[in-house]
């Protein structure tokens, strides 16, 4: 352990840095915007502009950092993150605040990816485990830390869009300082979407739900504890201690699905889902000291959720299809994130915040209603289940996740690349036929 901290301390902090200043930055715009009476259909667009970025910075990171390397693409993007966080305090015009978030959330995605391959690139075989469980736990901590920072703060003025520039600029600090910057260049996993929507389609819209869950409690949460007349300081108590709540599911979650049936596992989580959002679902107001446990109570459930969508389907494909499969599940869970926070606005304007958690309790039922009959497997009958890894919930990983996950060989990874690139150069003989 002691050795792991050593190594990739700065790697840590860093992300520790980033997802501070992400999280503060999602719950300051969505309060803000609340304060300002903003439509939350708008307030919806804009988070879900920023889910929309990380999608499709997965694409971008990789050429990005092909082209100019590690080091260049994460200070590149760094820069323009802090230049786009202080955007949002010299305009009010919302389009484009759309457009800041969405540079935001592709400028991140592209910064998972350095920091991500960085850590596959150094972890020995044995310490994959130990070095994702860290990783997870950074990513966790600074996103709830973010919130606290909203308890200090009064008022809606520039001091936190300054706080979440000084933790993007800081984040600098440790890459430049770190000397293992020998990361080797990114092969892209290959995306085999029609394959997976023909072995497991149940799986992908479980996936596609659970981001529309996650997706608009990050975006609607906070505007939800306004709507009860809670001030900005109770606002950022009640969000931190419910993310918390997704790092505290974690380690349970991980001994049940290593020891009972996952898809068992994944209704009865998605029915208490269920029905933990019930008595926030109803218009009664409760103290808050009760709002906050009852929503804990379903943080714990809807955080569990994606993790064991991750394991399940693992279950269900061949190792050599493993890393493709976590790039196609995060498209899926990228595109519902961008849903969930549009609905749920369109939702909480007209018909008052507790409908977000009705729309949670919706979800739980759709869920556990998929989960209710098993996949077919596509592996042999007495192939055992797949471990059961910690895995950060919200996107706030890259498809590059899977090449640090401790029960995918590195010969796999490989495997997958090579083959990816072997069908690309058969092509090409191909192509110069046609041509002449």
């Amino acid at each position: 352990m002691k050795k792991v901290l050593r190594t990739f301390l700065p790697l840590y902090t860093t992300t520790l840095l980033m997802l501070l200043g992400s999280g503060l930055l999602t719950t300051y715009v969505s309060l803000r915007l609340a304060h300002e009476q903003v439509s939350g259909a708008l307030i919806g667009g804009i988070t879900a502009a920023n889910y929309i970025g990380l999608v499709i910075g997965g694409k971008v990171g990789h050429n990005l950092i092909a082209r100019v390397g590690h080091i260049r693409a994460y200070v590149s993007c760094a820069g323009v993150i802090t230049a786009s966080v202080l955007g949002h305090g010299l305009t009010d015009f919302l389009p484009l605040w759309i457009f800041l978030r969405l540079v935001i959330g592709l400028c991140m995605m592209c910064q998972y990816m350095v920091l991500e391959s960085w850590l596959n690139d150094q972890a020995e075989a044995g310490q994959r485990g130990v070095i994702f469980g860290l990783y997870m736990v950074a990513t966790y901590l600074g996103l709830s830390a973010g919130q606290f920072i909203l308890v200090v703060q009064s008022g809606f003025g520039l001091t936190s869009l300054i706080i979440v520039a000084l933790c993007f600029a800081l984040c600098l600090v440790p890459i430049a300082l770190t000397t293992r910057t020998n990361a080797q260049p990114m092969s892209p996993a290959p995306m085999e979407l029609g394959y997976f929507f023909k072995t497991i389609p149940r799986i992908l819209v479980m996936t596609l739900v659970i981001g529309m869950a996650v997706g608009g409690f990050y975006g609607m949460a906070p505007v939800y504890v306004s709507t009860l007349g809670f001030g900005t300081h109770l606002t950022g108590i009640f969000m931190g201690i419910t993310i918390f709540a997704g790092l505290i599911s974690q380690f349970p979650l991980s001994w049940l699905s290593d020891r009972v049936d996952r898809n068992r596992l994944l209704f009865i989580t998605a029915l208490l889902f269920a029905l933990a959002a019930i008595p926030l679902a109803l218009p009664v107001s409760f103290p808050f000291a009760l709002t906050v446990g009852l929503a804990f109570a379903a943080s714990m459930m809807q955080f569990s959720l994606y993790p064991l969508a991750v394991a399940i389907a693992n279950d269900q494909v061949v190792p050599e299809r493993r890393v493709s499969l976590t790039a196609c599940l995060l498209m899926a869970f990228g595109v519902g994130a961008c849903i969930g926070p549009l609905l749920t606005g369109a939702l909480m304007q007209p018909l008052g915040g507790n409908m977000l958690y009705s729309f949670f309790s919706l979800c739980g039922v759709v869920i556990a209603a998929l989960s209710w009959q098993k996949v077919s497997s596509v592996m042999p009958a007495d192939e055992t289940q797949f471990p059961h890894v910690l895995v950060p919930d919200s996107l706030a990983s890259s498809p590059l996740a899977a090449a640090l996950n401790p029960t995918i060989d590195e010969e796999e990874i490989q495997s997958v690349m090579v083959n990816s690139e072997e069908d690309e150069l058969a092509e090409e003989p191909e192509s110069e036929v046609e041509r002449v």
